[in-house]
């Protein structure tokens, strides 16, 4: 890596961009593969009833467990992960780093984590199931879709005002 590339970096790691970006190149149809994984990880979401309005709710009014032991197990499995490739420098199918980043705490991610679960509340959906209920037919959903696009725009318009 040479001087630039590594400022880049520096300056990505502070940021919410992403600092994992392959250099290689594949034909378009490699991603076919990123295709099949969603859509497989959809059908999941259906039939764990994940995409479920009816047991967000639940969970946001404290009714029931379902949701609780699908995010606790995401985030154990999460956790295991990242401390797996941390000890053993694990590496992407192709060779490449894996860097994971430590970020600092800042009142912006109080803010963020409100303004989202406020927006899941409301809606009955987060950003992971989305497309999953749109495709099981939930065509309201596409307001949610175009909100969370729209709001996205915004943030990008507006991130160098916002507290980071």
């Amino acid at each position: 890596m040479n001087t630039s590339q590594k400022e880049d970096l520096q300056k990505r790691e502070q940021d919410a961009m992403c600092v994992n970006e392959s250099q290689l190149t594949h034909p378009w149809y490699y991603n076919t593969k990123y295709l099949i994984i969603g859509v497989l990880f959809g059908i999941v979401f259906v039939k764990a009833e994940i995409v479920s309005w009816f047991r967000i709710q639940e969970m946001f009014r404290f009714q029931s467990f379902h949701m609780y032991g699908i995010i606790g197990s995401a985030i154990a499995v999460g956790a295991l992960s990242v401390w797996l490739i941390r000890r053993y420098k694990i590496k992407t199918i192709y060779g490449e780093d894996i860097v994971i980043v430590t970020k600092p705490f800042n009142k912006g991610v109080i803010i963020g984590g409100l303004m989202f679960g406020i927006g899941w509340a409301i809606t009955g959906a987060c950003p992971g199931p989305l497309f999953a209920q749109v495709g099981t037919g939930a065509s309201v959903v596409l307001v949610t879709v175009l909100s969370a696009v729209f709001g996205t725009w915004v943030y990008g318009l507006l991130r160098d005002k916002l507290p980071h």
